[in-house]
């Protein structure tokens, strides 16, 4: 039988179950990002016959889930843990599962996109048709909600025909909150032209820059052939932000030259099928994810020099948590199969990269410190 002090220390622990429960499991109305995975790419993409490497392309990722009361006090000390307010994630999604969708449909274009980019760059046969512009996703409460439907096809702007997401995106992009833009698009057989005042977008990441546009998820309506046949695998990944990685990886299959010279690479960044690499958000965090994987490059969007730019806040994140790895801006995928050609081969590498060896000037490195 149970004494007085038993039953008080056994409802103590109750207490403290009870506590710990309810601090896991009751939700709050945040969102938490943080360092995610760097995966090598090499299981997930095969080119026919394509050629082996001696080291490793890796694409990088961000955790993002409901905050509960542990990982939002763990958030509050730690600086690679974000909150992010999921009315403002949400806002314009009619809930999570709309959200996720979004972010597949994006990672399918980029995956179009890196395609396209590496098999001109590698000079192999590619043709590609684009049918149009689809309308995949209306985000709610902004301009497009009240006029356009999924699966209208966009084939003009201010007159101009467009015939890709990306070209639709940058025109766009370029024009301020408060600007009116003229849309042409056809639903089924009948074509339709509506004016839209441009809106402020979410941003990319916490405390981005503002974006223009009238509330659309789109994709290009893609036919592409290409020779020799390549596979992309992704499973549940979403997001566009591992366009200039998958396209590495590509082109490097493609190629003879096997680029990776013997190091593991990793980094981030969008891809239009010109070889443009655009900004993504939390790079900081994929900078701890490719480190705790160790990885010895990680390419990050230049933006043009912006002083905002990717690259400046990974230089930034590098050099706090004491990473080896060199940091490598980039506003093509030209920029890195350039900077990975000047590199010696793993074997020599050593005592040539500590010693900036090659071009130190496009890269930042850090040396690890004991505090690490």
């Amino acid at each position: 039988m149970f004494n007085g002090h038993n039953k008080k220390r056994w409802a103590a622990l109750f207490v403290i179950l009870v506590l710990v429960a309810g601090a896991y499991f009751y939700p709050l109305p945040y969102f938490v990002s943080q360092p995610g995975e760097a995966i090598e790419l090499k299981p997930l993409i095969q080119v026919e016959d394509g050629h082996l490497e001696q080291g490793s392309f890796m694409l990088t990722t961000i955790r993002m889930g409901g905050a509960n009361m542990i990982t939002y006090a763990l958030a509050r000390w730690n600086k690679y843990m974000d909150l992010i307010e999921k009315e403002r994630i949400l806002a314009h999604y009619e809930d999570e599962e709309e959200y996720s969708r979004f972010q597949l449909e994006a990672m399918e274009s980029s995956k179009d996109s890196a395609i396209i980019a590496a098999y001109q760059l590698a000079g192999k046969e590619v043709k590609v048709v684009n049918n149009g512009i689809i309308v995949t996703h209306i985000l709610s409460g902004m301009p497009a909600r009240e006029v356009l439907q999924i699966g209208d096809m966009i084939t003009h702007v201010d007159g101009m025909e467009v015939s890709t997401s990306e070209e639709l995106v940058r025109y766009i992009q370029s024009k301020a909150v408060g600007e009116v833009v003229e849309i042409t698009f056809k639903r089924g057989d009948e074509e339709k032209t509506a004016t839209f005042t441009l809106q402020p977008l979410p941003p990319v990441e916490e405390g981005g820059e503002e974006r223009a546009g009238i509330g659309i998820g789109a994709v290009t309506d893609r036919q592409i052939v290409v020779d020799p046949p390549v596979k992309i695998e992704t499973n549940r990944i979403g997001g566009p932000s591992a366009g200039l990685m998958f396209a590495l990886e590509i082109f490097n299959q493609l190629t003879e030259e096997d680029i990776t010279k013997g190091y593991r690479i990793a980094g981030t960044g969008t891809i239009d099928a010109e070889g443009r690499v655009g900004r993504i958000g939390g790079v900081h965090q994929k900078v701890v994810a490719a480190d705790r994987a160790g990885a010895e490059i990680f390419f990050a969007p230049n933006e043009g020099g912006a002083p905002d730019s990717n690259y400046r806040r990974a230089v930034q994140t590098a050099q706090d948590i004491g990473t080896q790895m060199q940091i490598v801006p980039v506003d093509t995928i030209q920029d890195a199969i350039d900077f990975l050609r000047q590199l010696p081969e793993k074997e020599e590498a050593s005592s040539e990269v500590l010693s900036g060896g090659w071009d130190s000037s496009r890269f930042h490195s850090f040396g690890r410190t004991s505090e690490r």
